[in-house]
């Protein structure tokens, strides 16, 4: 007959003489899954610091791309053209423009201020053969000769007053000649212009104002004395940008002229626009 070994019963463990099977510790397979994750952690950790303990460019070399040589890669790189010696260097010293005024306005069309044929003079614009003093006028192919009118003081014009340019009203004879200058192609940009004086002397700002003064042959000079004519919103007139102030333009304030911000909120629009007309001397 086969022995019953089912479990008696545990309401009387002292009566019955039955004990619990204390041979194996409880929770013996948990703690192996504890131990073997612990285990695990501590060499993923170890193998992290090993990997990070490597120099940089070993850790690099492997995901860089290999460099051609100069010979291997001749012919399949995109060359970009040299700046051609007509640009404009960067002013060095004091003058930096930091104004962050809109670009600079479109050209003149070719409507209102076309080039005169035969004048190498770019930005004159245009205008009737006969010549009288305050009027838009042609000289002849030979002259490049030119008077600045401003536009809301019709009757008054620049001047060279010493070594400072303002806006006068026309007098005598000298004042006539000081009043008139050779407009040439632009120093620093031949597609702009500067103004030269019957005495050899050239029209650049410095500290804002304009001047007349003698080229140093400096490049900041240059920059200085080279002005772009671009559309003023007058008829017949200029708006002269500064070539290395490109958000910058001349116009008269107190009868002086001076570099001034020009954009879409600028006040006294009108004092910004000139008209080359005829010489006056």
């Amino acid at each position: 007959m086969p022995v019953d070994k089912s479990r008696p019963s545990q309401e009387q463990p002292w009566e019955n003489g039955w004990a619990p099977d204390t041979s194996r510790a409880p929770g013996t397979r948990r703690l192996w899954l504890a131990g073997g994750l612990a285990v695990a952690t501590v060499l993923a950790c170890v193998t992290a610091i090993a990997l990070n303990d490597r120099p940089v460019d070993e850790k690099s070399a492997a995901g860089r791309p290999q460099t051609l040589s100069d010979d291997e890669t001749a012919g399949g790189l995109i060359s970009f053209a040299t700046p051609s010696g007509s640009g404009s260097p960067t002013p060095t010293g004091k003058h930096r423009a930091a104004s962050a005024s809109p670009s600079a306005s479109p050209s003149p069309s070719a409507s209102s201020s076309p080039r005169p044929q035969g004048s190498s003079s770019p930005g004159v614009s245009a205008a009737p053969s006969a010549h009288a003093p305050g009027k838009p006028s042609s000289p002849p192919a030979s002259s490049d000769e030119r008077s600045v009118q401003a536009v809301n003081y019709p009757d008054r014009y620049w001047h060279v007053s010493g070594s400072l340019v303002k806006l006068d009203a026309p007098r005598g004879s000298e004042s006539r000649e000081d009043s008139t200058f050779r407009v040439v192609s632009g120093l620093s940009d031949g597609s702009c212009i500067s103004f030269a004086t019957h005495d050899g002397r050239y029209l650049r700002h410095r500290n804002f104002v304009l001047r007349a003064e003698y080229n140093d042959g400096s490049s900041l000079f240059r920059q200085d004395a080279t002005f772009c004519p671009g559309y003023s919103g007058e008829r017949g007139a200029v708006l002269l940008h500064s070539v290395n102030y490109p958000n910058y333009a001349l116009r008269h304030k107190d009868f002086g002229l001076r570099l001034d911000p020009w954009g879409y909120n600028t006040t006294n629009r009108a004092d910004f626009s000139f008209r080359l007309v005829g010489p006056l001397g």
